[in-house]
């Protein structure tokens, strides 16, 4: 991977919380980022506040609202436009929905907002990111994980909010071994983390109350996955912070590993 002040890294969720200390850390070191947000008064509050605290002028931004897989490619189209390599892709953004909703595309909101957006959107700039290798992608995931129901993968005979997100992240991880396994040799890597338990983010405080670590915390175990030449190779692996862990046992069940791949193309139409 190139070295971070000549890197440039797309950050997803970077309005706020851990994506927004991420984007400002990788700048500090000199990286070109990319923060991506759905709100674009929030995007600017974010890009200005990683310009204060920084003095990076490599920075860029972008719209799109994730639970719309339209979005999703426009984001992929303005990115593959604007540059000519990216050498990290770090998929962040998240929802907790506490009544189910279903998406424009009629996808349950969670599973399309943290996993199915991400499986698109990783598809899309995979092309560069392989033209960029050695380049990393860095899944975002959690601790909380539950298994997928292929029977009703959509939570239409039943829905939890904290069921519907702890699924969607397992989703994130599975998607990661997959993926790792169909680009083992080619340069690019891909892992999966839970980078803090209830890190004091506007998500975590409104939806449980209390928060039990800092997005400091988080920020550095997202940053050495993206950023740490120790890191230089490995690839199909799930962190708990800093050190390697294990998934929830569907992660390691290569059929369901197939069939949610097969789920996500059939979603997302042709990637």
């Amino acid at each position: 991977m190139r070295d971070a002040a000549e890197s440039t890294i797309l950050v997803t969720g970077a309005t706020d919380g851990l994506g927004r200390r991420v984007a400002r850390e990788l700048a500090a070191k000199g990286a070109t980022v990319l923060l991506h947000g759905r709100s674009p008064e929030r995007l600017d509050a974010a890009l200005e506040e990683v310009r204060t605290h920084t003095g990076s002028k490599k920075l860029g931004s972008y719209v799109a609202d994730l639970s719309s897989l339209g979005e999703v490619r426009g984001l992929s189209e303005q990115v593959l436009s604007e540059h000519d390599h990216l050498d990290v892709l770090v998929n962040n953004a998240g929802v907790i929905v506490r009544e189910r909703e279903e998406s424009e595309d009629g996808h349950e909101l969670t599973f399309a907002v943290n996993y199915l957006s991400h499986f698109l959107l990783t598809g899309l700039l995979l092309p560069l990111l392989r033209e960029s290798a050695p380049s990393r992608i860095v899944n975002v995931a959690s601790a909380g994980q539950s298994p997928m129901d292929f029977e009703d993968p959509m939570l239409e005979k039943g829905y939890e909010a904290m069921g519907a997100y702890t699924r969607s992240k397992l989703a994130q991880v599975m998607f990661t071994f997959e993926l790792a396994e169909r680009l083992r040799d080619t340069g690019v890597t891909v892992n999966a983390l839970h980078p803090a338990s209830l890190m004091n983010t506007k998500m975590v405080h409104d939806t449980f109350g209390y928060t039990m670590s800092t997005v400091e915390e988080g920020t550095e175990a997202v940053i050495r996955l993206a950023a740490s030449p120790d890191l230089e190779g490995v690839t199909g692996c799930y962190f708990d912070g800093s050190q390697e862990a294990r998934a929830n046992r569907q992660a390691y069940d290569a059929e369901a590993r197939k069939m949610l791949w097969a789920l996500s193309e059939e979603l997302c139409g042709s990637v």
